[in-house]
Protein backbone atom coordinates (compact mmCIF):
# COMPACT_ATOMS: atom_id res chain seq x y z
CA UNK A 1 0.00 0.00 0.00
CA UNK A 2 1.24 3.07 -1.07
CA UNK A 3 0.54 7.06 -1.06
CA UNK A 4 1.73 7.57 -4.32
CA UNK A 5 -1.14 5.81 -6.95
CA UNK A 6 -1.53 8.39 -9.51
CA UNK A 7 -3.45 6.00 -11.94
CA UNK A 8 -6.49 3.50 -11.68
CA UNK A 9 -4.01 1.03 -13.20
CA UNK A 10 -1.65 1.47 -10.02
CA UNK A 11 -4.47 0.51 -8.01
CA UNK A 12 -5.20 -3.03 -10.15
CA UNK A 13 -1.97 -4.42 -10.18
CA UNK A 14 -2.17 -4.14 -6.09
CA UNK A 15 -2.94 -7.58 -4.88
CA UNK A 16 -4.20 -5.86 -1.71
CA UNK A 17 -6.38 -3.56 -3.11
CA UNK A 18 -7.88 -6.70 -5.55
CA UNK A 19 -8.39 -8.68 -2.68
CA UNK A 20 -10.56 -5.74 -0.67
CA UNK A 21 -12.57 -4.93 -3.44
CA UNK A 22 -13.68 -9.10 -4.45
CA UNK A 23 -13.64 -9.69 0.02
CA UNK A 24 -11.60 -12.83 -0.44
CA UNK A 25 -11.34 -12.94 3.61
CA UNK A 26 -7.50 -12.75 2.87
CA UNK A 27 -7.15 -9.82 5.46
CA UNK A 28 -6.18 -6.41 4.38
CA UNK A 29 -9.61 -5.18 3.76
CA UNK A 30 -9.80 -3.09 7.01
CA UNK A 31 -6.01 -0.97 5.80
CA UNK A 32 -7.98 0.17 2.70
CA UNK A 33 -10.92 1.34 4.77
CA UNK A 34 -7.83 3.67 6.71
CA UNK A 35 -6.41 4.54 3.73
CA UNK A 36 -9.17 6.00 1.96
CA UNK A 37 -10.68 7.76 5.08
CA UNK A 38 -7.09 9.08 5.26
CA UNK A 39 -6.98 9.96 2.22
CA UNK A 40 -9.86 11.46 0.76
CA UNK A 41 -7.96 13.02 -2.42
CA UNK A 42 -7.87 9.68 -3.98
CA UNK A 43 -11.49 9.04 -4.03
CA UNK A 44 -11.83 9.63 -7.56
CA UNK A 45 -9.15 7.63 -7.84
CA UNK A 46 -10.21 4.65 -6.36
CA UNK A 47 -13.89 4.88 -8.04
CA UNK A 48 -12.10 4.94 -11.56
CA UNK A 49 -10.75 1.67 -10.72
CA UNK A 50 -13.76 0.38 -9.24
CA UNK A 51 -15.48 1.30 -12.70
CA UNK A 52 -12.63 -0.60 -14.26
CA UNK A 53 -13.35 -3.81 -12.54
CA UNK A 54 -17.00 -3.24 -12.40
CA UNK A 55 -17.09 -2.59 -16.22
CA UNK A 56 -14.98 -5.59 -17.26
CA UNK A 57 -15.82 -7.78 -14.34
CA UNK A 58 -17.08 -11.90 -15.53
CA UNK A 59 -20.55 -12.94 -14.92
CA UNK A 60 -20.46 -15.61 -12.58
CA UNK A 61 -22.73 -18.34 -13.54
CA UNK A 62 -23.89 -21.21 -11.03
CA UNK A 63 -22.35 -24.53 -12.23
CA UNK A 64 -24.11 -27.46 -11.16
CA UNK A 65 -22.59 -30.03 -8.90
CA UNK A 66 -22.90 -33.33 -11.03
CA UNK A 67 -20.65 -31.09 -14.12
CA UNK A 68 -18.56 -30.30 -11.59
CA UNK A 69 -17.62 -33.83 -10.37
CA UNK A 70 -17.36 -35.00 -13.87
CA UNK A 71 -15.29 -32.67 -15.16
CA UNK A 72 -12.67 -33.58 -11.64
CA UNK A 73 -13.38 -36.96 -13.06
CA UNK A 74 -12.08 -36.10 -16.69
CA UNK A 75 -9.36 -33.91 -15.30
CA UNK A 76 -8.04 -36.78 -13.47
CA UNK A 77 -8.24 -38.85 -15.83
CA UNK A 78 -6.34 -37.50 -17.79
CA UNK A 79 -3.64 -36.99 -14.82
CA UNK A 80 -3.42 -40.29 -14.10
CA UNK A 81 -3.15 -41.42 -18.25
CA UNK A 82 0.38 -39.47 -17.70
CA UNK A 83 3.63 -41.69 -17.54
CA UNK A 84 4.29 -41.39 -13.93
CA UNK A 85 1.80 -39.04 -12.35
CA UNK A 86 -0.71 -41.59 -11.16
CA UNK A 87 0.53 -42.11 -7.67
CA UNK A 88 1.33 -38.42 -7.43
CA UNK A 89 -2.53 -37.60 -7.90
CA UNK A 90 -3.31 -40.61 -5.60
CA UNK A 91 -1.83 -38.51 -2.77
CA UNK A 92 -4.30 -35.40 -3.31
CA UNK A 93 -6.72 -35.48 -0.91
CA UNK A 94 -8.96 -33.78 -2.95
CA UNK A 95 -9.56 -36.07 -5.37
CA UNK A 96 -12.62 -38.67 -4.33
CA UNK A 97 -15.36 -41.04 -5.37
CA UNK A 98 -15.11 -42.32 -8.67
CA UNK A 99 -12.39 -40.79 -9.64
CA UNK A 100 -10.25 -41.80 -6.89
CA UNK A 101 -11.66 -44.97 -7.20
CA UNK A 102 -9.71 -45.29 -11.19
CA UNK A 103 -6.59 -44.23 -9.57
CA UNK A 104 -6.46 -47.12 -7.31
CA UNK A 105 -4.30 -49.49 -9.60
CA UNK A 106 -1.49 -51.61 -8.90
CA UNK A 107 0.93 -49.76 -11.41
CA UNK A 108 3.86 -48.33 -10.19
CA UNK A 109 4.96 -44.66 -10.79
CA UNK A 110 7.62 -42.23 -9.86
CA UNK A 111 6.10 -39.56 -7.84
CA UNK A 112 6.05 -36.05 -9.46
CA UNK A 113 4.31 -32.48 -7.66
CA UNK A 114 0.68 -31.54 -8.79
CA UNK A 115 0.07 -28.28 -8.40
CA UNK A 116 -2.70 -27.13 -6.40
CA UNK A 117 -6.72 -26.53 -7.90
CA UNK A 118 -7.32 -22.76 -6.40
CA UNK A 119 -10.52 -23.10 -5.50
CA UNK A 120 -11.05 -19.17 -5.06
CA UNK A 121 -13.04 -18.27 -7.87
CA UNK A 122 -13.08 -14.36 -7.28
CA UNK A 123 -9.33 -14.25 -7.34
CA UNK A 124 -9.92 -15.99 -11.20
CA UNK A 125 -12.60 -13.10 -11.64
CA UNK A 126 -9.44 -10.40 -11.32
CA UNK A 127 -7.27 -12.31 -13.28
CA UNK A 128 -10.05 -12.06 -15.93
CA UNK A 129 -9.89 -8.68 -15.48
CA UNK A 130 -6.27 -8.03 -15.45
CA UNK A 131 -6.00 -10.11 -18.97
CA UNK A 132 -9.00 -8.40 -20.49
CA UNK A 133 -7.47 -5.58 -19.80
CA UNK A 134 -4.19 -6.11 -20.94
CA UNK A 135 -5.48 -7.83 -24.02
CA UNK A 136 -7.45 -3.83 -24.59
CA UNK A 137 -4.38 -1.99 -24.07
CA UNK A 138 -2.52 -4.75 -26.79
CA UNK A 139 -5.51 -3.47 -29.25
CA UNK A 140 -5.67 -0.36 -29.18
CA UNK A 141 -1.80 -0.25 -29.61
CA UNK A 142 -2.15 -2.29 -32.52
CA UNK A 143 -4.35 0.02 -34.16
CA UNK A 144 -2.63 3.24 -33.35
CA UNK A 145 0.85 1.90 -33.92
CA UNK A 146 1.50 2.00 -30.75
CA UNK A 147 1.44 4.04 -27.16
CA UNK A 148 0.99 7.50 -27.61
CA UNK A 149 3.50 10.15 -26.78
CA UNK A 150 3.86 11.31 -23.53
CA UNK A 151 5.26 13.77 -21.50
CA UNK A 152 4.76 14.40 -17.77
CA UNK A 153 6.23 15.88 -14.75
CA UNK A 154 7.05 14.77 -11.14
CA UNK A 155 6.11 15.79 -7.70
CA UNK A 156 7.72 18.87 -7.29
CA UNK A 157 8.15 19.70 -10.74
CA UNK A 158 7.76 22.51 -12.99
CA UNK A 159 7.85 21.89 -16.53
CA UNK A 160 8.08 23.92 -19.78
CA UNK A 161 7.78 22.00 -23.00
CA UNK A 162 6.84 21.99 -26.57
CA UNK A 163 4.51 19.56 -29.02
CA UNK A 164 5.33 18.46 -32.44
CA UNK A 165 3.48 21.96 -33.81
CA UNK A 166 5.44 24.46 -31.20
CA UNK A 167 2.62 24.95 -28.88
CA UNK A 168 4.18 26.08 -26.09
CA UNK A 169 3.06 24.15 -22.42
CA UNK A 170 3.98 25.21 -19.05
CA UNK A 171 3.36 22.00 -16.74
CA UNK A 172 2.11 21.82 -12.92
CA UNK A 173 3.39 19.16 -10.53
CA UNK A 174 2.52 15.42 -11.28
CA UNK A 175 1.31 16.20 -14.60
CA UNK A 176 0.85 14.43 -17.45
CA UNK A 177 -0.03 14.69 -21.19
CA UNK A 178 -0.21 12.63 -24.07
CA UNK A 179 -0.54 13.51 -27.74
CA UNK A 180 -1.52 11.75 -31.43
CA UNK A 181 0.89 10.94 -33.41
CA UNK A 182 1.86 12.26 -36.83
CA UNK A 183 0.44 16.15 -36.59
CA UNK A 184 -0.23 17.20 -40.15
CA UNK A 185 -1.71 20.77 -41.11
CA UNK A 186 -5.39 19.84 -41.72
CA UNK A 187 -5.68 17.40 -39.12
CA UNK A 188 -6.89 18.09 -35.77
CA UNK A 189 -3.91 17.80 -33.09
CA UNK A 190 -5.38 15.82 -30.34
CA UNK A 191 -3.71 15.97 -26.30
CA UNK A 192 -5.32 14.10 -23.51
CA UNK A 193 -3.97 15.62 -19.62
CA UNK A 194 -4.51 14.83 -16.31
CA UNK A 195 -3.45 17.55 -13.65
CA UNK A 196 -2.75 21.17 -14.50
CA UNK A 197 -0.94 23.03 -17.58
CA UNK A 198 -1.15 26.35 -19.36
CA UNK A 199 -1.51 26.02 -23.32
CA UNK A 200 -0.48 28.84 -25.74
CA UNK A 201 -1.33 27.05 -28.19
CA UNK A 202 0.53 27.64 -31.74
CA UNK A 203 -1.66 28.55 -35.11
CA UNK A 204 -1.24 26.87 -38.30
CA UNK A 205 -1.76 27.94 -42.13
CA UNK A 206 -4.79 25.45 -42.39
CA UNK A 207 -5.95 26.63 -39.05
CA UNK A 208 -6.62 23.09 -37.60
CA UNK A 209 -7.82 22.44 -34.35
CA UNK A 210 -6.38 22.14 -31.02
CA UNK A 211 -8.16 19.73 -29.15
CA UNK A 212 -7.46 19.04 -25.18
CA UNK A 213 -9.60 15.77 -23.84
CA UNK A 214 -10.28 16.07 -20.06
CA UNK A 215 -12.54 13.57 -18.65
CA UNK A 216 -15.94 14.95 -18.11
CA UNK A 217 -15.36 17.81 -22.09
CA UNK A 218 -12.99 18.37 -24.36
CA UNK A 219 -11.50 21.85 -25.29
CA UNK A 220 -11.42 23.02 -28.98
CA UNK A 221 -9.54 26.16 -30.36
CA UNK A 222 -7.37 27.14 -33.00
CA UNK A 223 -4.88 29.73 -31.16
CA UNK A 224 -4.89 30.80 -27.78
CA UNK A 225 -4.03 30.38 -24.16
CA UNK A 226 -5.25 28.96 -21.66
CA UNK A 227 -5.02 27.21 -18.05
CA UNK A 228 -6.94 23.37 -17.89
CA UNK A 229 -7.34 21.31 -14.76
CA UNK A 230 -8.15 17.91 -14.99
CA UNK A 231 -7.20 16.06 -11.53
CA UNK A 232 -8.97 13.81 -8.82
CA UNK A 233 -12.52 14.73 -10.93
CA UNK A 234 -11.65 18.34 -10.91
CA UNK A 235 -11.92 19.85 -14.48
CA UNK A 236 -11.94 23.50 -15.20
CA UNK A 237 -11.03 25.88 -17.79
CA UNK A 238 -9.37 29.84 -17.61
CA UNK A 239 -9.28 31.83 -20.79
CA UNK A 240 -6.34 34.12 -21.11
CA UNK A 241 -6.11 34.74 -24.22
CA UNK A 242 -8.56 33.85 -28.00
CA UNK A 243 -11.85 31.93 -27.93
CA UNK A 244 -12.46 28.16 -27.03
CA UNK A 245 -15.29 26.23 -27.45
CA UNK A 246 -16.14 23.44 -24.37
CA UNK A 247 -17.59 20.02 -25.56
CA UNK A 248 -19.52 18.44 -23.31
CA UNK A 249 -20.02 14.32 -23.55
CA UNK A 250 -24.04 14.89 -23.71
CA UNK A 251 -23.75 16.79 -26.64
CA UNK A 252 -23.73 20.33 -24.97
CA UNK A 253 -21.00 23.43 -26.19
CA UNK A 254 -19.99 26.45 -24.61
CA UNK A 255 -18.25 29.01 -25.72
CA UNK A 256 -15.25 30.95 -23.97
CA UNK A 257 -14.00 34.44 -24.11
CA UNK A 258 -10.85 36.01 -22.52
CA UNK A 259 -11.06 36.12 -18.71
CA UNK A 260 -13.75 33.17 -18.67
CA UNK A 261 -13.88 30.67 -16.15
CA UNK A 262 -15.38 27.51 -16.35
CA UNK A 263 -15.85 24.42 -13.91
CA UNK A 264 -17.56 21.28 -14.48
CA UNK A 265 -19.64 20.46 -11.57
CA UNK A 266 -22.58 18.06 -11.15
CA UNK A 267 -22.61 16.78 -14.62
CA UNK A 268 -22.60 20.52 -16.28
CA UNK A 269 -20.21 23.26 -17.50
CA UNK A 270 -20.75 26.56 -14.88
CA UNK A 271 -19.13 29.47 -15.33
CA UNK A 272 -17.73 31.33 -12.75
CA UNK A 273 -15.89 34.74 -11.14
CA UNK A 274 -12.43 33.89 -10.67
CA UNK A 275 -9.38 35.94 -10.19
CA UNK A 276 -7.25 35.42 -12.93
CA UNK A 277 -3.91 35.99 -11.56
CA UNK A 278 -4.29 34.12 -8.21
CA UNK A 279 -5.24 30.66 -10.41
CA UNK A 280 -2.56 30.92 -13.09
CA UNK A 281 -0.16 32.00 -10.21
CA UNK A 282 1.55 28.47 -9.67
CA UNK A 283 3.76 29.18 -13.65
CA UNK A 284 5.60 31.50 -10.61
CA UNK A 285 5.87 28.51 -8.32
CA UNK A 286 3.89 30.71 -6.17
CA UNK A 287 0.60 29.85 -4.25
CA UNK A 288 -2.62 32.95 -3.95
CA UNK A 289 -4.43 32.24 -1.34
CA UNK A 290 -7.51 33.91 0.01
CA UNK A 291 -9.59 32.71 2.32
CA UNK A 292 -8.70 29.23 1.42
CA UNK A 293 -9.70 26.61 3.76
CA UNK A 294 -6.64 24.25 5.08
CA UNK A 295 -8.27 21.27 3.79
CA UNK A 296 -8.15 22.90 0.33
CA UNK A 297 -4.77 24.20 0.50
CA UNK A 298 -3.44 20.33 2.11
CA UNK A 299 -5.07 18.84 -1.04
CA UNK A 300 -2.71 20.57 -3.54
CA UNK A 301 0.15 19.96 -1.41
CA UNK A 302 -0.38 16.60 -1.72
CA UNK A 303 -0.63 16.65 -5.49
CA UNK A 304 1.98 19.09 -6.05
CA UNK A 305 4.60 16.96 -3.54
CA UNK A 306 3.42 13.60 -3.12
CA UNK A 307 3.25 13.41 0.25
CA UNK A 308 0.32 12.67 3.13
CA UNK A 309 -0.63 15.53 5.20
CA UNK A 310 -3.13 14.61 7.75
CA UNK A 311 -5.04 17.07 9.98
CA UNK A 312 -4.87 16.04 13.42
CA UNK A 313 -8.57 17.31 13.53
CA UNK A 314 -10.98 18.06 11.00
CA UNK A 315 -12.32 21.36 12.82
CA UNK A 316 -9.04 23.06 11.70
CA UNK A 317 -9.98 22.14 8.33
CA UNK A 318 -12.35 24.51 8.29
CA UNK A 319 -9.46 27.26 9.12
CA UNK A 320 -9.00 29.88 6.39
CA UNK A 321 -5.72 31.35 4.93
CA UNK A 322 -4.91 34.70 3.30
CA UNK A 323 -1.22 35.73 1.42
CA UNK A 324 1.27 34.83 -0.90
CA UNK A 325 3.56 31.55 -0.57
CA UNK A 326 6.50 30.19 -2.56
CA UNK A 327 5.75 27.00 -3.89
CA UNK A 328 8.60 25.82 -4.68
CA UNK A 329 10.16 24.03 -2.05
CA UNK A 330 8.04 21.54 0.38
CA UNK A 331 10.32 22.47 3.01
CA UNK A 332 9.71 26.32 2.40
CA UNK A 333 6.05 26.14 2.06
CA UNK A 334 5.70 24.00 5.04
CA UNK A 335 7.95 26.81 7.33
CA UNK A 336 5.93 29.43 5.78
CA UNK A 337 2.58 27.72 6.77
CA UNK A 338 3.83 27.53 10.32
CA UNK A 339 5.05 31.02 10.87
CA UNK A 340 1.56 32.08 10.50
CA UNK A 341 1.58 31.08 14.27
CA UNK A 342 -2.01 29.32 13.56
CA UNK A 343 -0.39 25.80 13.21
CA UNK A 344 2.12 23.36 14.05
CA UNK A 345 3.25 21.46 11.33
CA UNK A 346 5.35 17.69 12.46
CA UNK A 347 7.09 16.15 9.89
CA UNK A 348 8.25 12.05 9.87
CA UNK A 349 9.44 11.61 6.41
CA UNK A 350 6.81 11.71 3.82
CA UNK A 351 4.14 12.27 6.55
CA UNK A 352 2.87 14.99 8.01
CA UNK A 353 0.29 16.55 10.33
CA UNK A 354 -0.75 19.74 11.12
CA UNK A 355 -2.76 20.81 14.34
CA UNK A 356 -3.77 23.67 15.66
CA UNK A 357 -0.71 26.14 17.59
CA UNK A 358 -0.98 25.27 21.14
CA UNK A 359 -0.93 28.83 22.02
CA UNK A 360 -4.01 29.38 20.03
CA UNK A 361 -7.28 29.60 22.19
Amino acid sequence: MSDNYREPEDLLADESFLSWYFKTGKGGENDWEHWMAEHPDRTRLVQQAMELLQNTRLPEKEIPAYQLAAAESALFKKIAALPGEKHSAMQNPAITGPAREELSTPDAAIEKPVLPLYKDRRWMVAAAVLLSLAIGLMVVKMRTGGARPEIRTEFGQLSHRHLPDGTEVVMNANSRISYSRDWKDGTDREVWMNGEAFFHVSKTPMKSRFIVHTDHFDIIVTGTQFDVVNRHGVENVLLEEGSVSLHCCDGKTLNMEPGDFVTFRDQQLERKSVQQDSLIAWKEQKLVLDKTPLRDLTTIINDQYGVHIRLANESIGDSTISGILSNNNLDVLLKALKATSDFDVIREGDSITIKAHSGRN
